[in-house]
């Protein structure tokens, strides 16, 4: 069964799959970057059983590729795929689902690191991020879709994650790491063991190695010595940092009043129920 790792992109998926990855997949609870590994991207053409030739057929597969892949143990799964349906077809089910962890961050902060991310204008990563048809789909050999991961607006993606219930979800708000790393981390631990039935009983040392070896800095220094695969280059070819800013990124220092209004305007129910200052 699947615990998926899920959020619009640019929201702290790495950070929180860093934590998680240091500590059940290490021996120490030191993260480094090929513990990552251990938690595949999906959708993605590594788990695609047939060549998908559009993005309706890739939808169509999203469940059968599921099933075919990840039945027959509990695994971790990264996405960024919004939890409703495409083209008349459902991402998942509580039949390939035990659970899932959806960490949210302020959209006017996701604004500026998708603008950083994908050498974007603030106006283009705005239009981005209130369209309902947005997806990402990297170039395939061959025009397969099978990598075609569906997004739709940021608030359709965060309400399809919040309003499931077909299976158990931990919501978890990117700030509230830089507040209260502890706290939060064991939350998550806890949520995972009674998603597995187990006794939750934390390990003390690699709990505490893996809050300190996944800190800003040391994954920031650590992609400057040996890179990191989810980089992206500029439309100047130039390597971005994938690490840029972390918890400095602060829509209040860079992000231009009129996006601002547009976002509080257009948002102004989002950020409320999650607690974001309109200020």
């Amino acid at each position: 069964m699947i615990t998926w790792i899920a959020s619009y992109p640019k929201s702290g998926n790495t950070y929180l799959r860093s934590l998680i990855s240091a500590y059940f997949f290490s021996d120490s609870g030191k993260f480094d970057f090929d513990l990552l590994l251990n938690i595949s991207q999906f959708p993605s053409l590594k788990f695609s059983k047939n060549d998908l030739f559009s993005r309706k057929d890739a939808a169509q597969n999203w469940i059968l590729n599921q099933n075919h892949f990840f039945n027959s143990k509990d695994r971790f799964l990264k996405t960024h795929n919004t939890l409703g349906e495409y083209e008349g077809y459902k991402f998942t089910s509580s039949k390939q689902t035990v659970g899932g962890i959806y960490i949210v961050r302020d959209p006017r902060n996701v604004i500026l690191s998708m603008s950083h991310h994908y050498s974007l204008s603030f106006d283009e990563a705005y239009n981005r991020l209130i369209d309902n048809k947005s997806s990402l789909l990297e170039k395939t050999f061959n025009n397969d879709h099978s990598n075609f991961t569906f997004l739709g607006s940021w608030s359709k993606h965060y309400k399809s994650w919040r309003d499931n219930n077909e299976f158990k979800i931990l919501f978890l708000k990117y700030e509230d790491f830089e507040n209260n790393i502890e706290k939060e981390f064991k939350k998550i631990l806890s949520f995972i063991y009674g998603l597995r039935k187990e006794k939750f009983i934390i390990d003390e040392n690699k709990f505490l190695k893996a809050i300190k070896s996944t800190k800003f800095n040391n994954l920031r220094n650590n992609e400057k010595i040996s890179g990191f695969e989810e980089s992206v280059n500029s439309d100047k070819g130039k390597k971005l940092n994938f690490f840029n800013l972390g918890f400095q990124n602060k829509w209040q220092k860079k992000l231009p009043d009129d996006i601002v209004q547009k976002v509080n305007m257009n948002l102004n129910k989002e950020l409320i129920e999650l607690g974001y200052s309109l200020k």
